[in-house]
C-alpha cells in the first residue's frame, strides 16, 4: 500500500465541528525520496524504496553514498520499502504528505518506548494479591504459582513473568487522518501512536 516514513512531534488536542475533545498525535511526514524501485521481474516482488531525514555524508558508507546518488539525492537517515504502491513511481521523485486527504484512516507502525526490566503487574495487568491476610505482607505485586510440582516440574514455555518490556515494533490500524498541513510537512492524527518523540513511523494507507 502507498505510505511514507515520519517522525512523532508529540500530542495535542483539537476540537471537532460539533465541540468534540479529541486527542490526536502530530508527525512530520516527509518528503521522501524514492531510492529504489523494485520490480517483480529483477527482484521477485514489487515495493518502492522510500528515504527520509538527512544524514551526515562522512557517517554514510561508501556503498550507501553510492545508492543515494543514483537517485540524486543527499545521504539519508532511514530507509523503508512500500509494496505495492498505488501510484507508479520513478527514481529520485519526492513523495509528500500530500498522498493523504483529511477523513482518510491509516495504519500506523513504530517502536514502542522501552520499559526496562517490569514486574507482572505493569507488564501483563495482574491484579496481585488482594489483602494482607495471613501472614502475607510483602508479596503484593508477587505473580504467585507458576505451575505444579513433582510433574511436570518446569515452568512451561510461555509463561507470564517479570521481563523486560517496550522496544518492540507496534503498528496501530485504523487511524483517522483528521488534518493535513501540505506547507509544514505535517499530518495530524486521531488518539495515540507508538513511540517517543522523535521517533520514526511509517504511515501506510
Amino acid at each position: 500500500m502507498s505510505g511514507i516514513i515520519g517522525k512523532k512531534i508529540g500530542m495535542t488536542s483539537v476540537f471537532s465541528a460539533n465541540g468534540k475533545y479529541m486527542p490526536c498525535t502530530v508527525i512530520e511526514a516527509g518528503p521522501c525520496v524514492v531510492t529504489q524501485v523494485k520490480t517483480l521481474e529483477i527482484d521477485g516482488y514489487a515495493s518502492v524504496q522510500l528515504a527520509y531525514d538527512e544524514k551526515k555524508e562522512k557517517n554514510t558508507s561508501s556503498a550507501m553514498k553510492g545508492h543515494f546518488a543514483k537517485a540524486g539525492t543527499t545521504p539519508k537517515r532511514k530507509i523503508v520499502e512500500f509494496k505495492y504502491f498505488e501510484t507508479e513511481k520513478n527514481l529520485g521523485e519526492t513523495v509528500t504528505v500530500e498522498l493523504f486527504k483529511e477523513g482518510d484512516f491509516v495504519d500506523i507502525a513504530g517502536t514502542s518506548k522501552g520499559k526496562g526490566f517490569q514486574g507482572v503487574v505493569k507488564r501483563h495487568g495482574f491484579g496481585g494479591v488482594g489483602g494482607t491476610t495471613h501472614g502475607q505482607h510483602d508479596r503484593l505485586r508477587a505473580p504467585g504459582s507458576l505451575g505444579a510440582s513433582s510433574w511436570p516440574s518446569r515452568v512451561f514455555k510461555g509463561m507470564r513473568m517479570g521481563g523486560r518490556m517496550g522496544g518492540e515494533r507496534v503498528t496501530i490500524q485504523n487511524l483517522e487522518v483528521i488534518k493535513v498541513l501540505a506547507e509544514k510537512n505535517l499530518i495530524i492524527i486521531k488518539g495515540s501512536i507508538a513511540g517517543a518523540k522523535g521517533s520514526y513511523v511509517t504511515i501506510e494507507k
